[in-house]
């Protein structure tokens, strides 16, 4: 399993995602095996940062103190164009069906992604 794609969870600008090389699953957050089939030969590639809104809601409550400060706060289920679904943050006036485009922001020690809406 290649980690050469950039990928936010090891603080790097950039979403990957994976591929199983036996049925053509799609998923993001690495793993060893494949969640659908459990077939160990997956593939890591390079997500384009691009999809559409699936879910949203507004986060009025931050759940821990580290998150208070940024109260409200948008989080997002993105149908990346790759074919998977993914969890994120997202910014300005986001509605279900938008297109967006994940940008990176820092956040603690880290980065997360943060999805805007793409504009034509």
């Amino acid at each position: 399993m290649s980690h050469a794609a950039a990928d936010w969870t090891r603080g790097e600008p950039g979403l990957a995602y994976q591929e199983c090389r036996a049925c053509g699953q799609r998923w993001t957050f690495a793993r060893r095996f494949c969640p659908a089939c459990g077939a160990t030969e997956v593939e890591t590639r390079a997500a384009s940062g691009r999809g559409t809104v699936h879910a949203l809601t507004t986060v009025a409550r931050a759940p821990s103190a580290a998150l208070r400060p940024h109260a409200p706060y948008t989080i997002l289920l993105v149908d990346a164009a790759e074919g998977y679904r993914l969890m994120a943050h997202g910014e300005g006036d986001l509605a279900i069906g938008d297109p967006v485009t994940a940008h990176f922001a820092p956040f603690g020690e880290g980065l997360i992604p943060v999805f805007r809406k793409d504009v034509p």
